[in-house]
């Protein structure tokens, strides 16, 4: 597995002030995609336990409100392991800090991944061009969804995030 990324302080992806790593490998290759650096499997450098000490080192600041995981694709079959062991060591170390995740796949298609008991809100769908909407909080195109995913687990029913 490899990443794209990190960024220290992103005010962009997600509320408050946070840290984002963007993962290394996309495999639906959006129109238009605006990190289109990040579809190569191949490319980035090597996700590594450094790495996870990295990002968890740079949350633990009191101005960082949480983490952002984004791509690529961070729940691509390569990616989604070692996007699951940083999201459950984040919110092993940080539980009063949440967990944003990007992810072209549906909710519904990673309900069942491990990946989700960690991570607070999803942000779900392919970028779709045709339905980009730069008033849209949090997502490009309205065909995305902002999922409240703990609420959706708990009722069994998706939950948008209010």
């Amino acid at each position: 597995m490899r990443y794209n990324l990190i960024r220290k302080m992103d005010i962009s992806n997600g509320p408050g002030v946070r840290v984002s790593i963007f993962m290394q490998g996309c495999p639906f290759h959006c129109k238009n995609c605006f990190n289109k650096e990040t579809w190569d499997f191949e490319g980035g450098q090597e996700f590594t336990e450094e790495t996870i000490d990295k990002v968890l080192n740079l949350c633990d600041k009191d101005e960082i409100k949480g983490l952002s995981i984004l791509g690529g694709e961070p729940m691509a079959p390569t990616n989604i392991e070692g996007t699951t062991k940083l999201a459950k060591e984040f919110k092993e170390k940080f539980p009063n800090k949440n967990v944003w995740a990007w992810s072209g796949f549906k909710f519904e298609d990673l309900q069942n991944k491990d990946v989700l008991k960690y991570v607070d809100v999803l942000v779900d769908g392919t970028y779709n061009d045709e339905l980009h909407d730069p008033t849209l909080k949090w997502k490009g195109s309205a065909n995305q969804r902002v999922i409240d995913v703990q609420k959706s687990m708990e009722n069994h029913d998706i939950e948008l995030l209010k």
